[in-house]
């Protein structure tokens, strides 16, 4: 899939928070169709076949429960995309990358091959179909993620390029697949963000940590050996210095420079990191230091001030305002309208950006924004995961296009907005702005009131579970957290559906005002009314 990710560490994001959001994309002129839920233990499988690939592997007996945004019909599998557990670790799977051909040559991919000629069939290995529902259930920490997403790795391998990024409170891992069983992981940097579109992104990686202590680098165990045997480090080295060192660049010793790059990848990292460092750089004339051609954009950087959930939305929205590549750009030169594949792409299915608050109680610590189609006309709403029930609005997604189910009121309001862009920008943007503010008035009421039921992080237990075994004496207190966690709950229930409902009234006012704007701006439109 095409997408593009943008993952925040949490002394660069407006709160503290660890932060991680991807646009999942799909392939050009196809829409799939997506929907909210989340799956409870006995909801989940414990054994997986993946409908692609054909491999089937045994689960873990002892799943958490985890939110999900899968496809919305059956046919292709789960593809849960992104989600974030019980134990409030958040997990987006995948983004597309691409390994060169020296990588491919040296380990190639698991690919299917179906039976015949007597042959039985060889199932594939593991890809974005699979990974969220067979690793973000059983993982306690974004560490965790990464280890487990490894051994299934290099147990059945892949059969696609794929990055895909977990967060806890504490860090956020991002992980990059090398041909088929091979793998990198680096942690992002708390003051940094890094931003992902489609390509090998790391840019600089430590051997010696990865293969040692492991505190911000992680790899297959052989990949130094794996390296040396293919001569993929590419670095150009003293001849004094001998052999390889421990630091190398794993863009080019494993990814892609190529001219499809240049106008359907690059030129989005550029925009991302031109908005958030608009003076620490020269991004723009005949001396800019970096262009949507350069190879050596950098994969994090330290923004020049802290970065929001209104941040998020708005360059995983883009569309290169404000340069000449605009595809909506009326004015001056229009030569290089639409020259690059932009980020608030037409085909976009679904945003989440999950978003883990260390200063909240763990039942509110989570929050999952999430918004479906088309960025540039969609609004972000935010949902607390900490919960069993999805309201319909936001989980009720058919085969039939009904303004009953938010991705098709976002998909509906897209196609009638952007034909008449110009005209209708201004409806969708009040709307937007609308929405954002009653959603932030929303939760931060919950937040108020979960604060003040539970009274401090530690004043109730992680899982009523844990009570089991409890003498007598100790039953009074078991009550009173009983009591608690219900209270919580409600709250928590209280907001979403708040949140969806508003979210609905909010929808189909501005849908009606778009329908009212390009119905004025139809063909057959004639000035005079009757005599």
């Amino acid at each position: 899939m095409s997408c593009t990710t943008l993952l925040v560490g949490k002394k660069a994001s407006y709160d503290g928070s660890t932060m991680i959001a991807r646009n999942d994309d799909s392939q050009s002129g196809k829409y799939t169709p997506k929907k909210l839920i989340i799956v409870t233990p006995q909801e989940q499988p414990r054994h997986y076949r993946s409908v692609i690939s054909h491999v089937e592997i045994d689960l873990p007996g002892d799943p958490m429960r985890y939110s999900a945004v899968p496809n919305a019909l059956e046919g292709e599998g789960i593809w849960a995309g992104a989600g974030v557990n019980a134990a409030n670790v958040a997990m987006t799977a995948t983004e597309t990358i691409a390994s060169n051909e020296r990588v491919l040559g040296a380990d190639p991919l698991v690919v299917r091959r179906p039976a015949e000629n007597g042959r039985p069939e060889q199932p594939g290995g593991i890809g974005e179909e699979d990974l969220v529902t067979i690793v973000l259930p059983y993982i306690r920490s974004a560490r965790e993620g990464v280890l487990r997403t490894a051994e299934l790795l290099e147990k059945y391998g892949t059969y696609e390029m794929n990055g895909m990024a977990f967060a806890d409170v504490n860090e956020i891992w991002w992980m990059e697949t090398l041909g088929g069983h091979h793998w990198i992981a680096k942690r992002v940097p708390d003051d940094r963000y890094v931003v992902m579109p489609n390509e090998s992104g790391i840019d600089n990686f430590d051997l010696a940590d990865a293969l040692g202590e492991g505190v911000d680098h992680m790899c297959s165990a052989d990949l130094k050996q794996f390296m040396e045997r293919n001569r993929l480090d590419l670095t150009m080295r003293p001849l004094q210095e001998g052999n390889a060192g421990t630091v190398f660049n794993p863009r080019h010793a494993f990814g892609t420079q190529s001219d499809a790059d240049h106008v359907y990848n690059t030129p989005r990292a550029w925009f991302m990191l031109r908005y958030f460092n608009p003076r620490s750089a020269k991004w723009d004339g005949p001396d800019a230091q970096f262009t949507p051609h350069s190879n050596d954009l950098p994969w994090s950087m330290r923004p020049e001030r802290k970065i929001t959930v209104e941040d998020f939305k708005y360059i995983l929205s883009s569309h290169f305002q404000g340069t000449p590549y605009d595809p909506y750009n009326v004015c001056g030169d229009t030569s290089m309208r639409g020259a690059y594949r932009c980020i608030g792409v037409n085909r976009t299915d679904f945003l989440a950006l999950l978003q883990l608050r260390p200063y909240m109680p763990r039942e509110i610590q989570a929050v999952e924004w999430l918004t479906f189609g088309s960025n540039v006309f969609n609004s972000f709403v935010p949902f607390y995961p900490n919960t069993d029930k999805v309201p319909e609005y936001l989980s009720y997604t058919e085969e039939d296009v009904d303004t009953d189910s938010f991705y098709w009121s976002c998909r509906l309001l897209a196609g009638l907005a952007d034909a008449h862009f110009m005209s209708c920008k201004f409806h969708v943007e009040r709307y937007q702005i609308k929405v954002m503010a009653e959603a932030h008035r929303i939760l931060s009421e919950a937040d108020r009131k979960v604060r003040e039921i539970a009274g401090s992080c530690e004043d109730y237990c992680d899982d009523l579970k844990s009570y089991a075994g409890l003498d007598e004496q100790n039953n009074e207190d078991v009550q009173t957290d009983v009591r608690t966690s219900v209270q919580v709950q409600a709250v928590i229930d209280d907001a979403n559906k708040a949140l969806a409902g508003m979210l609905k009234e909010q929808t189909t006012d501005v849908m009606g005002k778009v329908l009212k704007e390009t119905s004025n701006h139809m063909k057959n439109a004639y000035a005079r009314s009757d005599a």
